[in-house]
């Protein structure tokens, strides 16, 4: 299928790895030029060396910022062209009994999983409004819906993120410019991979064990298994389509079944 993408320009936030670079992969194989964000310097040059392989002829560049620190948010927002695509994916997540979780956290998860999406979007959308084709796709979470008690920091901030999601979707009424969000399920990203990894070296058990282990806990999950990146960056890419263009305002879930409610 053709997602008609070609000579679009998206900007992927936090894609020098995991779902994040699976969608700045997936958006340039169809055609899309796209500009990667880390705060890794090094790491993000890597990631664009990368995907330049992957993916050649598109124009592939990244932008450093750390969306913890406001002054590298405004350096990034200062820089960044006007772009048809915003795939807000950059996000914070550990687990940390509630008792532990300080003020300090708190703000840091909001500034990193919230903010960073008020910051592009305000710097993104008015353009988008103007020209009257545009897409932002929040990478959101099922955590936020139904909140984990081990991360309810980070949960709380994606159910804030799909608030905005749908708040700024109602200001492209008239337009061709569409906002949703993507409820993404346990993901095996290079976070998750590492965590996992830690655990299964603590427990002297193979890395295979230890993952199907932990997605034995979730009683819920109808893939019985992790998700993979491309999976949930092959639901965003589509969303970021001409295609999907009767979608605003949506939260689609990419779950692998984790959720029970209907909606």
């Amino acid at each position: 299928m053709d997602l008609q993408l070609a000579g679009k320009t998206a900007v992927v936030s936090g894609s020098s790895q995991g779902i994040g670079y699976a969608t700045a992969r997936a958006l340039a194989r169809e055609g899309a030029d796209v500009i990667l964000n880390g705060r890794d310097a090094a790491r993000l040059d890597d990631a664009v060396a990368r995907l330049r392989r992957e993916a050649p002829g598109v124009s592939v560049s990244g932008l450093p910022a750390d969306f913890a620190v406001s002054g590298d948010v405004d350096r990034l927002c200062e820089r960044l062209p006007d772009a048809d695509i915003l795939i807000n994916n950059v996000g914070l997540f550990e687990l940390k009994p509630f008792e532990l979780i300080s003020d300090d956290d708190w703000r840091r998860y909001f500034e990193v999983n919230v903010l960073s999406g008020v910051r592009l979007a305000r710097r993104l959308l008015p353009a988008m409004i103007g020209r009257g084709w545009g897409r932002i796709v929040f990478v959101s979470s099922e955590s936020g819906v139904d909140i984990p008690a081990g991360m309810i920091h980070y949960g709380t901030s994606k159910t804030a993120m799909l608030s905005l999601g749908n708040g700024l979707a109602k200001l492209t009424k008239g337009t061709a410019v569409t906002v949703n969000s993507v409820l993404g399920g346990p993901a095996y990203s290079d976070g998750v991979a590492r965590t996992v990894r830690s655990l299964a070296e603590a427990r002297a058990v193979p890395e295979e064990q230890m993952k199907a282990a932990i997605i034995g806990t979730n009683r819920t999950s109808l893939l019985e298994r992790f998700i993979e990146p491309d999976e949930i960056a092959h639901a965003v890419t589509f969303l970021a389509s001409p295609l999907a263009s009767a979608i605003n305002g949506s939260a689609v879930r990419v779950d692998g079944g984790v959720l029970t409610t209907l909606l």
